[in-house]
């Protein structure tokens, strides 16, 4: 699958994979943190940025996205990289895990470990953040993004600190939110979504202590299904790269490194 992606770094290979409506650039705040010790690919899901959608006929769902993940790393004769999501991003995560094609995943806040009503919860809060991105005309966005009570209360679902973000970064979100093809149908795919199989690889769950989307004692059904205790990242929210730069940066690159006997 040929897809838009931004490659930094030099070392081992590091996939990074943002979650549903968001595009690569969600990684920026710890892109080069992370490119100091890997080659870090961060992609743009078929459907979502810059990538183009899925083949006709092919149906968008975690499975399918994932297959288009794996392939990707065929086509730059990647193997076995670590993977590192958020969101729908750490369900792929913890997906490739299972796969046992990944040699380790982190997974930011993973979909998959709501209730039915939690479910619905963050289906109509997502459904309500895209609506509102397609009414919005660009200057609007953009003044929006300049006013710190506008951007609490856009971005205030998704991060704990909107103040944080770069407003440039905000209105580019936004775009992509309005804008991914691929969007409704791997949101209606949700529908009665489960935890993966048990990996193959070692993973890691870490959880925003302030997630206002996929609450945080999700992370509780995420520690019984992995059996491992999740991490909370203090201070952040449901996209925690923007609240807490450089500890998603050692959560991730700490849970990625081999580990030296003795």
């Amino acid at each position: 699958m040929d897809l838009a992606f931004e490659r930094r770094g030099t070392g081992a290979p590091l996939i990074l994979i943002h979650g549903i409506g968001h595009h690569w650039q969600a990684w920026l705040p710890v892109l080069d943190r992370l490119a100091a010790e890997r080659t870090v690919f961060a992609v743009d899901l078929p459907g979502f940025g810059d990538s183009p959608g899925l083949p006709e006929g092919t149906p968008y769902t975690p499975e399918s996205l994932a297959d288009a993940v794996e392939s990707f790393c065929a086509l730059l004769g990647i193997r076995e990289p670590a993977v590192a999501g958020n969101s729908l991003g750490g369900y792929l995560a913890l997906e490739l895990a299972a796969r046992g094609v990944v040699s380790s995943a982190v997974a930011l806040s993973p979909a998959g470990f709501w209730t039915r009503s939690e479910f619905l919860y963050a289906r109509t809060v997502l459904r309500a953040l895209r609506a509102t991105a397609r009414a919005l005309p660009p200057e609007q966005a953009a003044r929006m993004a300049e006013e710190p009570a506008s951007r609490a209360l856009s971005a205030g679902v998704l991060v704990a600190h909107p103040t944080r973000m770069e407003p440039t970064a905000l209105v580019a979100a936004t775009q992509a939110l309005a804008a991914a093809p691929g969007f409704d149908e791997t949101l209606a795919s949700f529908e009665g979504l489960m935890p993966p199989a048990p990996p193959k690889s070692p993973i890691t769950i870490a959880w925003g202590e302030h997630d206002r989307l996929l609450l945080r004692r999700q992370a509780v059904r995420a520690g019984r299904w992995s059996g491992q205790r999740v991490k909370l990242l203090n201070g952040c929210g449901h996209v925690p790269m923007s609240d807490d730069p450089a500890l998603v940066a050692r959560v991730i690159l700490d849970a990625i490194q081999p580990v030296v006997p003795g």
